[in-house]
């Protein structure tokens, strides 16, 4: 089966998400923020010191090529991942992509004490929300979405589920 690709901003649960699915269809999970920091030996913080965003983009568009040849994976891509064609498009070849969107308060509400988001530490809501509104056009890339409102991860999974099974 191909893979389930989590897209969407930070903060929209992906990554536990992803989890649970990998569990529910016994696939793996691969979190790309801790494939990069695996592979690079260095946290996304101190990647980002030392070689800015465009070396840690640099870097994601590698470990995306790499892990989209793989298949019965679910993959929680980081927040801009997107921002890159050419990353979309390598997890398209083996992958199905499910953006995770939340409204900004509530994103803004999960990054509140977060210290290792580069883009999100120190910012102000305001900040954020525009950095969100930035990205709306490259999240609207996907198979299919959920709006991850009040729904607990695992109804989000179960959801992923019956649509990925019925593609």
């Amino acid at each position: 089966m191909k893979n389930l690709v989590l897209t969407g901003f930070m903060g929209t649960g992906k990554s536990t998400v992803g989890k649970i699915l990998a569990k529910k269809l016994g696939y793996r999970f691969v979190d790309c923020d801790a494939q990069i920091e695996k592979e690079e030996g260095k946290t996304i913080n101190e990647i980002f010191a030392l070689y800015g965003e465009n070396g840690f983009r640099d870097i994601e568009s590698r470990v995306i090529a790499s892990l989209s040849q793989k298949s019965n994976s679910v993959i929680a891509t980081g927040g801009g991942a997107v921002l890159r064609k050419e990353n979309i498009d390598n997890l398209r070849k083996n992958g199905v992509v499910v953006l995770l969107n939340a409204d900004i308060e509530t994103i803004v509400q999960r990054l509140a004490d977060k210290t290792d988001r580069p883009l999100a530490k120190g910012k102000s809501a305001e900040e954020l929300a525009e950095k969100f509104k930035s990205r709306e056009s490259f999240y609207a890339n996907n198979d299919f979405a959920f709006d991850v409102g009040d729904l607990s991860p695992m109804n989000i999974a179960d959801k992923i589920i019956d649509l990925y099974k019925k593609l």
